[in-house]
């Protein structure tokens, strides 16, 4: 009988990324589930309260159909099957049948600035991990071994406490292939890319008016094209730019990463994105010192799933327990 693998997915990035894993692990038996959780937050999530989450019903929607598409085995929640290891993107929430498994973190992407709140869900057992956003990813220490994206991140979680024989620098799917994104049928050359992000629809405060015109001033004259979040509110953004930055062009679709080759700088907050412009060695505005977002950047290996894949086989076949 195979041994059994459960990929716990969410936003499209995490879920193209447990993908890209699981073809290198086709000897086990595979299933792959949106993100869930138990206790108040999977009542939250039922009840339609979390839709600026992973947990919410649009990207749950998103990823259902994207694994489908790919004729994957569905297990929404993980309850269906006695798993022999779970793969998941992330350790903000670690729902308790799965704390009894085997678990491999991979390092989805960027990781938020350390707030209050990060210090407060580090140092008080009662306020939870996921307050902080994923600037406390890696604390959860429910895994057995966490996939990172390079040594500048495998230092980064060190210091935050990560027991260091736990971590893999791998690089991550999605981000350790920069290169090929160069090659594109994108109309636009030698611009200024704006990557917005969702701070808005998370309850963040931004002045986006401000930035805006910020934005103009940092372009320079040149081309400004502004790349919205996936999860921003559309119509409002345009809006806001058509008013502030009329001259500039606005995407809300379209592959980012190719927008990233083309543009001449980057501009954007702790979004994943800034890691393929350093990759490619563009001009970026991040709020990174230069130094600090190169020693980040993702492992350019092109081989981060075929890694981690072998991590993963380590793991499932180690018979250390859960």
């Amino acid at each position: 009988m195979k041994k059994k693998i459960l990929f716990i997915c969410g936003s499209m990035n995490q879920t193209t990324q447990m993908h890209q894993i699981s073809r290198w692990l086709t000897e086990y038996d595979q299933y792959f589930s949106p993100f869930f959780s138990d206790g108040i937050l999977g009542s939250a999530s039922e009840a339609g309260l979390l839709e600026f989450t992973i947990m919410g019903r649009k990207r749950s929607q998103r990823t259902l159909e994207y694994l489908r598409s790919h004729h994957l085995k569905l297990d929404i929640g993980g309850f269906a099957h006695p798993y022999d290891l779970v793969v998941t993107c992330t350790d903000l929430i670690v729902p308790k049948h799965i704390l009894s498994k085997k678990i491999v973190l991979v390092q989805e992407g960027m990781t938020e600035p350390e707030t209050i709140l990060y210090h407060a869900a580090k140092n008080l057992p009662w306020v939870p991990r996921w307050i902080a956003g994923t600037s406390t990813t890696g604390l959860s220490d429910a895994y057995h071994k966490f996939c990172v994206a390079s040594e500048g991140y495998r230092d980064l979680f060190i210091r935050k406490g990560v027991t260091p024989t736990k971590i893999e620098v791998t690089s991550i799917p999605n981000f350790d292939n920069c290169e090929k994104y160069l090659h594109n049928d994108f109309p636009y050359h030698d611009y200024v890319l704006v990557c917005t992000s969702d701070n808005r629809e998370t309850f963040i405060y931004e002045n986006r008016v401000k930035n805006i015109k910020k934005y103009l001033d940092m372009a320079d004259g040149r081309q400004l094209i502004f790349k919205l979040h996936p999860n921003e509110n559309t119509e409002r953004a345009k809006r806001e730019i058509e008013q502030h930055a009329p001259k500039s062009l606005v995407f809300s679709d379209g592959n980012t990463e190719e927008m990233i080759a083309n543009s001449r700088m980057l501009i954007a907050q702790f979004s994943s994105t800034i890691f393929v412009a350093s990759a490619l060695n563009k001009i970026v505005h991040c709020g990174l010192e230069p130094e600090v977002l190169k020693s980040l950047t993702p492992l350019q290996n092109k081989s981060a799933a075929k890694k981690i894949a072998e991590v993963c086989r380590q793991v499932i076949e180690s018979p250390t327990e859960p």
